[in-house]
Parts: C-alpha cells; structure tokens; sequence
C-alpha cells in the first residue's frame, strides 16, 4: 500500500504538544557492554510513558561522537537525529545509537553497517531498551542507516530483534557496498514502514526504485510506503537539508511514523 503526502511548508506548523511532554522528558547518555572489551554509546530520550521505543540511526558515517552531556560532535542536524525531541512527544521512547567504542575514529560505521559485530551490538542495545521501556522496539533508519536497521532486523528475530522497522530515505543502489534491496529482506516477518521523498535528489535513493524495496518485502505482516511531496531542498542533494533530509517537512514525517508505528 502507498500513500502519498503532500504538505505545503508556507505558514504551516503542526502542533505535537510540546509544552508539558518535552518539559517531562528526561535525557541521559548510557554506555552499555556488548562484545568483548566494546561499549555502545546511546544518547537516550525517554518520556514520562513510553508506548513504543525507537532505535534511530542517522546516515553518513554514524560516528556521531555523543559527549556525556548529550551534545554531538557530528550530526546534529541528521534528519533523525535533529528531530529525536518530536520522536519522544510523540510518546516514543527515543535512543540514538552511535558507533561502537571500537568505531570511533574515521571511517566509524562505514563498512560496519552489515557486520556481524554490528548486529551483536543492536542485539544489547534492543535488549536493554526491552528492559527499560518494557514496549515493542523499532528500529529506524535514514539514509545510509537505512542499511542498519534492514542488515539488523535480517539477522536478529524473535525477542533479540525488534518488533518492526522504518526506513526512510533508504539506500536503494550504492556502489560501496550492499543497498537495502540487495539483502535477503525475504527474512524480515515484522511490520515494515518506507518513507521516501517523490523528489528525493540523492543518486542512491532514486524514488523510481523504491517499488523494487517493496516487493522484497513479501513476508512482512505489514508494510507501507508513505510517499511525501513538499518542502524544500538546499545544498547537497544527498544531505540533511535537501529532500533526502524531509527539509521543511520533518515535523509531518515525524507524526505519520509514529502513529504508523503506534497503529493509529
């Protein structure tokens, strides 16, 4: 099923009650253990009730370099990463993933995305959400993130893995290494939501390729595209403030992925 959503950015704002939710969210940074001698860094927003978790995970090379007070030495401005507090008003509880301990140095998680060291990684991290959300986890993904959540949710199943996945903007060619569409999605048996751009200007995520995604996902119980016209593009067609990135319509992107996720 598709849907296409236009929004029209001129004097537009929707309202997702800020004022007395963001006020009550609380943010930490957590380290966790996951492999040997290896940590993962979690910038962690969490509101008063969660109904679901979200594990975000931004694009390019992910080593985000979270600082224990919660501030970022890169990525700030990822569509994920800068719209993590519209996440949590939502009611989700939001955790940003950076790279591992052994990643952060140049090129963090690039060629790491679909390792197994990686999905052993998510593995602790979807297990330590499980237990302080005590909601279904969801993975999400943009951009090249998108090739984290998908190479996840193929290898980890059952209480290991999560309960669904987005992908927005998702690598559907890539000529450094394996696209979404190139995995054995035939394995993914959990809901799964892709969000894409019409006028999408990156040259891996072309919108006329974003049919062939879908049909890999034969066996999932659930699957949409919700297709998103509007806004603006600036810079970079493959970054953060073009369409790729939902410029100057995250907020709408934001609501309609949670209340896919909330099965509103």
């Amino acid at each position: 099923m598709r849907r296409t959503i236009e929004v029209c950015t001129a004097g537009f704002l929707i309202s997702l009650g800020v004022s007395q939710v963001q006020a009550q969210t609380a943010q930490q940074v957590v380290d966790i253990p996951t492999r040997p001698g290896v940590t993962q860094r979690m910038l962690v927003l969490s509101p008063p009730t969660a109904k679901a978790a979200a594990i975000l995970f931004a694009g390019g090379h992910g080593g985000l370099q979270i600082f224990p007070n919660g501030s970022l030495k890169w990525g700030a401005g990822n569509f994920l990463v800068r719209t993590r507090q519209l996440f949590a008003d939502q009611g989700l509880m939001v955790v940003i993933v950076d790279a591992p301990s052994d990643r952060q140095n140049p090129p963090f998680l690039a060629g790491f995305r679909q390792k197994p060291e990686h999905a052993a990684d998510i593995k602790a991290v979807v297990a330590w959400v499980r237990e302080h959300s005590r909601a279904p986890v969801w993975l999400v993904g943009t951009s090249r993130g998108t090739q984290s959540a998908a190479y996840v949710a193929t290898e980890l199943s059952g209480p290991d893995g999560p309960d669904g996945i987005v992908l927005t903007s998702t690598i559907l060619t890539d000529d450094n290494g394996r696209p979404v569409p190139a995995m054995p999605l035939e394995k993914i048996r959990i809901p799964v939501l892709v969000v894409h751009h019409e006028l999408d200007g990156c040259a891996y995520c072309a919108f006329a390729n974003v049919p062939a995604l879908m049909a890999k996902l034969a066996n999932s119980p659930r699957k949409e595209l919700l297709a998103f016209r509007g806004g603006e593009s600036k810079g970079d067609p493959c970054e953060a403030m073009a369409y790729h990135g939902f410029n100057g319509v995250d907020r709408d992107v934001v609501q309609q992925v949670s209340g896919w996720i909330l099965g509103k």
